[in-house]
């Protein structure tokens, strides 16, 4: 494994890897393409309206470029081949201008009929050159695809080591692992790569099941609890104080917790549930439990907005049961914290909710008994380690909002107890879900008005906070400054995404929740939990861009309170695939059969997909394909850990390190 800098990447190009978390050889190789380009020569009198098409011309005319838009433009130009001319249009390649006349260009893009095509891209190169299989990858600010393929060269060229030991390699005639990552990423054929995902599918399902095993080996060790005592008809006797009445499994989930509480084995079970179905009332009981056992108990939340939210429902929840709740975040004044922390460390606070600021080495409990993770994704496996370690033989409980099938969880979380919630409380509203083929609110800006008029409000998503010179896709900031020109006098827009601090990111919540902003423009750092009962309607630019269990999270932004919900995909893909992916949440609202969807219709082409928010680091492997991969990989995790042969030593020896460090493979 080498690092950026020993593959003489440059160093403006190495802080760039760096923000996406690639920081050497190893990391270059996991990033892999998203989908693949089939460049393939076709003649001329071979092509049909519509097709991709790719030739070699001679360039006739000079272009002549249009900017309508800030960076944006559009050129056009004519090629002669074989005697043929073509009249070419390409958008945002102002440069083309610097090519001369009698150059040889290769074009790439759509016939549309009449020797008129639209360029996608041009190349000076041979055509012999491009033609084949080109890797394409998720671009992120600043980094081109070819600075991922000339970068990912490098790394090919460096010592690569097997995981898998040879008998296995041999058993299933699997390929080596430097021979898998030449395969993925510079592919001669489409057989070529299903080597390769053959192989690396496999061993990601077994670093998965060995990390699974390992870490239960070592719970078990731990086993021996002192059960927790309390009066399990208080717990019962706290649902009397709300204003609806606990749904058939909220009350099996609370049964579980409560039965893990009182046993003596450590508990760790997730409950896993749709977006609104009330997991988090289901893991207060069970800290409700806690505290009713003389136990501290702590809520890990993802952001401080979470955190708050969480500690004004749970201050609510608690009012009349003499339970002391406070909140821990970064930006609380140093007095605030150290009186929390003294207050946390004496036993006088019961309940703890908090960000990362729960995991600092100054935060000192009397008798920490529960820990709860909120959208346990979001955490690393070594963060929830701290947290838990801040207690002895700590009962842990972790939430998801992407739910998956329940015989599906008990295979895939191995050895880990899982409550599923099903069935939704009864006055929750179904979101309704328009797709909307063009990405553009000029066909519902009636609609957006009428509900401004009704004094409810709005989410507004892009998938990117500015301007990206590589991926043409709505932003923040445009459509923050077009929307508060179209509604200027009219109504509030502001807006909201991740390069704002933490404190500016609460004072637009606090804001949007104090109905000062009638119109929210954000990235998807309001996909979870966000509650404001008086947002009704969201628009999500580029739909096609999100994973379907993602847009299935924002819709749930309204769906939080008893108003009717309304969802808007807009995209301007013609892609067929992309629209029936959208069609999906236009006619289900079932978080289960979404998250399914969402696996099940991958492309064939797109191999990294939508990376499953609450499935465990399955960058390739799909549960609901891979059945067999799976189930064979969970068998030889159990007998490569049972085996006392030492050809199995440097496999063991490499999962029991990167739990050491907290860099655990399921993660």
């Amino acid at each position: 494994m080498k690092t950026l800098k020993e593959l003489k990447i440059s160093p403006k190009k190495i802080e760039l890897f760096n923000k996406i978390n690639i920081f050497n050889s190893e990391d270059l190789l996991n990033y892999y393409p998203y989908r693949y380009e089939s460049l393939t020569y076709q003649k001329y009198e071979d092509w049909k309206i519509n097709d991709n098409v790719v030739f070699e011309a001679t360039l006739v005319s000079y272009p002549k470029t249009a900017r309508f838009a800030a960076k944006k433009s559009v050129s056009h130009f004519s090629v002669e081949n074989d005697d043929d001319i073509f009249d070419i249009t390409i958008f945002n390649r102002p440069w083309i201008n610097n090519i001369k006349v009698g150059t040889k260009l290769v074009i790439t893009g759509k016939y549309n009929g009449a020797n008129k095509v639209t360029a996608t891209n041009y190349y000076t190169k041979d055509i012999n050159e491009l033609l084949g299989i080109k890797p394409i990858y998720a671009l992120k600010e600043g980094l081109t695809n070819n600075d991922f393929i000339k970068a990912i060269d490098k790394a090919l060229n460096s010592d690569i080591d097997d995981f898998i030991s040879d008998d296995f390699i041999e058993k299933y005639r699997l390929l080596r692992k430097k021979l898998c990552y030449r395969y993925i990423h510079r592919p001669n054929s489409d057989k070529e790569i299903e080597l390769a995902l053959r192989t690396l599918k496999y061993e990601e399902f077994l670093k998965f099941f060995l990390s699974i095993y390992y870490i239960r080996y070592n719970e078990k060790k731990d086993a021996g609890k002192k059960p927790k005592v309390f009066d399990v008809d208080r717990v019962y006797a706290l649902a009397n104080s709300l204003s609806f009445s606990l749904t058939s499994d909220q009350l099996k989930a609370i049964n579980d917790i409560i039965a893990d509480l009182q046993s003596s084995h450590t508990m760790y079970r997730l409950i896993q549930g749709d977006v609104g179905c009330g997991k988090t009332l289901v893991a207060a009981f069970g800290m409700y439990a806690c505290c009713l056992s003389k136990h501290q108990c702590a809520l890990l939340a993802p952001t401080e907005v979470l955190a708050k939210q969480h500690y004004h429902s749970l201050k609510e929840l608690f009012r009349n049961q003499n339970i002391n709740v406070e909140v821990l975040y970064s930006s609380l004044s140093t007095i605030k914290k150290k009186s929390i922390l003294e207050d946390l460390k004496n036993g006088v606070i019961d309940c703890i909710i908090g960000t990362h600021s729960l995991i600092q080495d100054n935060v000192e409990f009397k008798n920490l008994g529960m820990v709860v993770t909120d959208e346990q994704q979001r955490f690393g496996v070594e963060q929830r380690k701290k947290l838990k370690e801040k207690g002895d033989k700590v009962d842990f409980l972790l939430m998801s909002a992407t739910p998956i099938p329940r015989t599906l969880a008990n295979t895939i979380y191995g050895d880990m107890d899982v409550s599923t919630i099903e069935t939704m409380p009864a006055n929750r509203k179904e979101v309704l879900t328009y797709l909307i083929k063009e990405n553009s609110i000029r066909s519902i800006e009636d609609k957006i008005k009428k509900t401004i008029n009704e004094h409810h409000q709005i989410y507004v998503i892009c998938p990117a906070i500015e301007k990206n010179e590589t991926m043409n896709t709505r932003n923040v900031y445009d459509i923050y400054t077009n929307l508060s020109k179209e509604f200027e006098g009219f109504c509030t827009v502001k807006m909201m995404h991740g390069k704002m601090s933490s404190e500016e990111k609460e004072d637009v919540i606090e804001q949007f929740q104090k109905q000062e902003i009638d119109i929210l423009v954000s990235t998807t750092v309001i996909e979870v939990g966000v509650n404001i009962v008086n947002a009704s309607m969201i628009i999500i630019y580029d739909a096609n861009r999100f994973g379907l269990s993602q847009l299935h999270q924002l819709r749930g932004r309204v769906q939080r309170g008893s108003l009717q919900g309304e969802c808007y995909l807009l995209t301007g893909s013609d892609d067929q695939s992309s629209i029936d992916r959208l069609n999906v949440l236009v006619e289900c609202s079932d978080g289960f059969e979404i998250s399914k969807q969402d696996l099940l219709l991958r492309g064939p082409g797109d191999i990294l997909g939508t990376r499953q928010s609450g499935i465990s680091g399955f960058i390739l492997g799909n549960i609901y394909t891979d059945t067999k991969i799976i189930e064979q990989a969970k068998k030889d995790a159990v007998y490569i850990l049972n085996s006392q042969d030492n050809k199995y030593d440097k496999m063991k020896q490499l999962i029991a390190n990167k739990n050491a460090n907290g860099q655990f493979f399921i993660d």
